[in-house]
């Protein structure tokens, strides 16, 4: 068939695909693929195939592929046409896309570089991204969702970020929701868009979880995100059986979170999520004895582990995000319980801090909670439970009790302290009364176990939780205290 030029459809299709070498050229002199590059560099070779080739006015490409055999769905905006501006017709494009991974079940790449809305269809514009962000809210927790930001993405774009499960910034990228003159204007400064815009500024703020050093990289932890995720929520992420399941830990120190990460996590392998943000905890997405999990570990070494606004804000995230996909939670305690705020900071602290019990009394996925040393007061509560965890184990040395030995022997030994008694001994007497021991007798926990066992004992007890099935009450939803 002819069109109006006199090309045929074939023609058509491969100057689409060819697309604009000096254009081309030009995104290859910024440091940046171009979409079909991009594309090409996530899906198994010759698997992608393209929607809506030929609509006109798109600046993106979108279709669906494999990544290691596994059907997954993408879309890429395209700077090289109209600096990859939204449109009508790109949101029409990105919303197919979208509705065929949820009727399929699969996960959404989304791949960003856009110099914003295109400017000649003025607020028709803004719609567009509303249909494409209801359409991406409504998916939330159906179908697993990857955002990319490869480029520019600026004002409503931005929001793409934050109502996908996991976002990846690559360096020399700019996330923002201003204009660096309006920034710098309003704070009286004169800042760099790497220093407003960039990965390291974004990541330290918990915008995005994972930051590249280059789209290559970018690409690389999409992928290995995309093995460890399930295609919906209607199966089981991947299984793999690489490692030995009884497998004991070599060095048990609680206070070296990031070695009990690397030990318990099959083949050393992990990826962390907001490592720069929230640092008094570690959210963790490993295999555990070939199963998929979320991993949440204390860092001790932060400020004895006491959990700020940011650390519980992360939590929350990750635990319903790894609920989403029934996901194992397994969180690792070990923490003098919530910080001590600012006068100004108690109702942000107080909120986080109930978004994170929430998340964790709200999931139904299999919870497992091992007590390493320390869980205080709210932290035991939210993170290590019988009320909330379906089981919890503690190491020997553990203490659970409602304040720290501290603040034990100065607010209730206070009079002991006067009359010229050891505080050591005033506090030591007070975690004997408390330790796993006593926890075990009150039924605060399950059993006590060896250190070196941990990873052992957590993956006998994920295959028995394995056919857990929970459901909370029939509900519009709950009011997650935001």
């Amino acid at each position: 068939m002819d069109n109006m030029d006199g090309k045929t459809v074939l023609e058509m299709r491969e100057a689409v695909r060819a697309g604009d070498a000096a254009a081309a050229a030009k995104q290859h002199a910024a440091g940046r693929a171009t979409a079909r590059e991009r594309i090409a560099s996530l899906f198994d070779a010759g698997s992608f195939m393209e929607v809506d080739t030929l609509r006109d006015g798109a600046n993106c490409v979108a279709g669906f592929g494999t990544v290691h055999a596994r059907p997954v769905y993408c879309f890429a905006q395209d700077h090289t046409l109209s600096g990859g501006a939204m449109t009508e017709a790109q949101a029409e494009k990105i919303v197919k896309v979208l509705d065929m991974a949820r009727l399929n079940g699969g996960p959404v790449v989304a791949m960003l570089d856009s110099a914003g809305m295109k400017v000649t269809e003025g607020a028709a514009s803004l719609p567009a991204y509303a249909k494409i962000f209801a359409k991406m809210t409504r998916m939330s927790g159906i179908c697993p969702m990857i955002t990319l930001v490869m480029g520019e993405c600026r004002g409503a774009a931005a929001l793409f970020t934050q109502v996908s499960d996991i976002a990846i910034q690559v360096k020399g990228s700019a996330l923002a929701l201003h204009a660096s003159k309006v920034m710098n204007s309003q704070k009286g400064v004169t800042l760099s868009d790497e220093a407003l815009f960039g990965p390291g500024t974004m990541a330290g703020q918990g915008a995005v979880a994972l930051e590249a050093g280059s789209e290559e990289e970018a690409v690389s932890l999409a992928i290995s995100l995309l093995d460890m995720l399930p295609g919906s929520n209607l199966e089981d992420a991947p299984l793999s059986d690489e490692d030995d399941l009884n497998r004991t830990l070599i060095a048990c120190d609680q206070e070296d979170a990031r070695s009990l990460i690397s030990q318990m996590a099959d083949g050393g392998l992990y990826t962390e999520l907001s490592s720069a943000y929230g640092t008094r905890a570690h959210t963790v997405l490993a295999r555990v004895g070939g199963r998929a999990a979320g991993l949440i570990v204390c860092d001790h070494k932060e400020e004895n582990g006491r959990l700020d606004a940011a650390t519980c804000a992360k939590i929350a995230r990750f635990v319903r995000l790894c609920d989403c996909y029934s996901m194992p939670v397994i969180t690792l305690v070990h923490t003098d319980g919530l910080e001590v705020p600012s006068v100004n900071a108690q109702s942000w602290l107080m909120r986080t801090a109930g978004q994170m019990l929430y998340a964790y009394a709200e999931a139904t996925c299999p919870k497992l909670a091992v007590i390493m040393g320390n869980a205080i007061g709210p932290a035991y509560v939210a993170m290590g439970g019988k009320a909330i965890a379906d089981v919890v184990y503690a190491w020997e040395d553990a203490m659970i009790a409602p304040v720290t030995a501290e603040v034990a022997a100065a607010a209730f030994d206070d009079a002991a302290l006067a009359e010229g008694k050891n505080r050591a001994q005033l506090e030591n007497a007070y975690r004997a009364s408390m330790d796993a021991k006593h926890a075990a007798a009150l039924g605060l926990v399950d059993d006590v176990i060896a250190p070196r066992d941990m990873r052992k004992t957590l993956i006998a007890a994920m295959e028995f939780l394995a056919s857990k099935h929970d459901a909370n009450p029939p509900r519009k939803h709950g009011n997650l205290p935001l």
